[in-house]
């Protein structure tokens, strides 16, 4: 059972960003995606700070040692990063970043399958998350799994700007986002099946889980948000944030009644 809840979980943030893409047109979805980052950074930093993090430190493993995998994991994603390999980022033309014209098609022109490549390997990643949190506790999972589909949502809906911006078809753009969205189902499966027997790492994974999520939030998402100056725009972002915090909350309130 918790392996087909580690499919649905992987395969169903895929599933809606390629869905919500097909259906809107390109100017609706630039304006709706600032919207969703905002959503996304408040639903990953309170999924990570209220919900994982406490779950692994009510384990009997030394705080220190879950601190000292927090910031190991912290400066891994950072390395990731680094060598291109955990690319989240959700600009497009016409986003209010200062990039000179055309930008999105050189972005998406040689260095495509770069793109690709590293969503892929994040979207992998995302999938090994969610085996380990279902592994850990259904509850867990399901938080989790919402967090991460919240911001897969955007984060293919922005790769699916840029590679339209790169000339590519909808057609193929949709097909490119559902392939990279099929690493996640992946990395479900392949991690019930290799962390399952180890149990003992479970807090340990969850740290990790965490530290992800807030380097996803405090790295890429709110910088972006930063470029959002004016009183309206600061406004709108503020209550994103605050509902996806909000909606985290609810949620765990309401499984843990159950």
């Amino acid at each position: 059972m918790t392996l087909l809840y580690i499919l649905v979980a992987t395969l169903a943030g895929g599933l809606l960003s390629v869905l919500i893409a097909a259906s809107l047109t390109v100017g609706v979805l630039s304006r709706v995606v600032h919207h969703l980052v905002s959503l996304s950074a408040g639903v990953l930093l309170a999924t990570a700070l209220l919900n994982m993090l406490p779950e692994a430190f009510e384990s009997q493993a030394s705080p220190q040692a879950l601190f000292a995998t927090l910031l190991a994991g912290l400066i891994f994603f950072f390395l990731l990063e680094k060598a291109e390999l955990y690319r989240h980022s959700h600009h497009h033309e016409g986003d209010g970043h200062h990039h000179h014209h055309h930008f999105d098609r050189q972005q998406a022109g040689r260095g495509g399958w770069t793109v690709l490549l590293g969503d892929s390997i994040h979207n992998f990643c995302d999938g090994v998350i969610i085996a380990a949190a279902f592994l850990t506790d259904t509850q867990v999972g399901i938080v989790t799994a919402l967090a991460v589909i919240a911001h897969e949502i955007p984060q293919e809906v922005g790769d699916y700007i840029v590679l339209l911006n790169a000339g590519l078809s909808r057609s193929k753009a949709l097909l490119y986002n559902a392939m990279s969205g099929l690493a996640a189902v992946a990395g479900g499966v392949l991690g019930y099946f290799i962390v399952g027997p180890w149990v003992d790492l479970f807090p340990y994974l969850l740290v990790v889980a965490a530290s992800s999520f807030i380097y996803v939030a405090v790295a890429d998402l709110i910088p972006q948000l930063q470029h959002r100056l004016t009183l309206r725009d600061t406004l709108a972002q503020l209550a994103w944030l605050a509902v996806g915090m909000v909606v985290i909350v609810l949620v765990v309130r309401g499984l843990h009644h159950h």
